[in-house]
């Protein structure tokens, strides 16, 4: 398959999310449904329907809502994994079901996971989103969930939870219950982090979780790699009933098999 980057072989600028403006390619479009498992018939589809289609200044929110009706339509189980990002958007406005999401994703590793626990520690108690332990090892993890996918992480966070996460690992290194534990704090989020967060956690031992980062080995791939899809990729949930089963803190579609009743309660057959 020909990587395109024009129309008529005329360059078409499209606008990110951030508001900045590049090249349409169709390379990025075609990766984006190969990793979401498309078929091959399926890309050429959509590729095709999207030059024809495409005009300059249009968002790439708009061009992904077209490439997914398609997907949709055509009724392939991979347009569940191209509508992840969407679906997490759709957890908010509040963050604490992405809490609850990346307690389950540890879960899902074999931790047991605890959200929005106060921890003492030397100097001053804090609140973590969420502490995750197994054998001997702890993380210590904070979420930063934004619904506009063209935020960044910047720097003043991974500044304040390394000071915050040092302080507990300080109090729990002079405990009984925690000798020989090793303790790793976290940031994960559902967008991006700046360059400068990614320089400061890996000079100072933090660890960083995104959408894309690190690559091959981010948020999406490791949610469909533990199967910890949330409730919003449902199309036949309505939003309020999807909120209604956030505000009952079902998050996952694991959460709601184990809790079937809950569907009675919205009538759902």
């Amino acid at each position: 398959m020909d990587n395109l980057n024009s129309k008529n072989n005329k360059v078409i600028l499209i606008k990110k999310a951030s508001g900045d403006e590049e090249p349409f390619s169709t390379a990025k479009l075609e990766r984006s449904l190969l990793n979401a498992g498309a078929k091959y018939e399926t890309i050429l589809k959509i590729i095709s329907d999207i030059e024809n289609w495409i005009y300059p200044g249009i968002t790439t929110r708009k061009i992904y809502a077209r490439a997914f009706k398609i997907l949709r339509n055509e009724k392939t189980t991979s347009s569940v994994k191209y509508s992840l990002k969407q679906a997490i958007l759709e957890l908010g406005p509040s963050g604490h079901p992405f809490e609850i999401l990346i307690g389950k994703l540890f879960q899902n590793m074999g931790f047991r996971a605890e959200v929005g626990v106060v921890l003492v520690g030397e100097c001053i108690s804090h609140e973590m989103d969420v502490i995750a332990t197994k054998d001997s090892i702890q993380h210590l993890v904070e979420c930063k969930y934004h619904k506009d996918q063209g935020k960044q992480v910047g720097i003043q966070v991974p500044l304040y939870v390394r000071s915050r996460v040092d302080d507990i690992i300080s109090k729990r290194n002079g405990m009984l219950e925690y000798q020989n534990y090793s303790f790793t704090g976290w940031v994960i989020t559902n967008t991006r982090f700046s360059i400068d967060s990614v320089k400061y956690s890996i000079c100072s031992g933090l660890k960083l979780l995104a959408w894309d980062y690190p690559a091959g080995n981010g948020l999406k791939e490791n949610i469909e790699k533990f199967k910890i899809y949330p409730i919003t990729v449902l199309k036949n949930l309505t939003i309020k009933e999807k909120q209604y089963l956030l505000n009952e803190g079902i998050v996952t579609c694991s959460q709601l098999l184990e809790k079937l009743d809950s569907l009675i309660n919205l009538e759902i057959s």
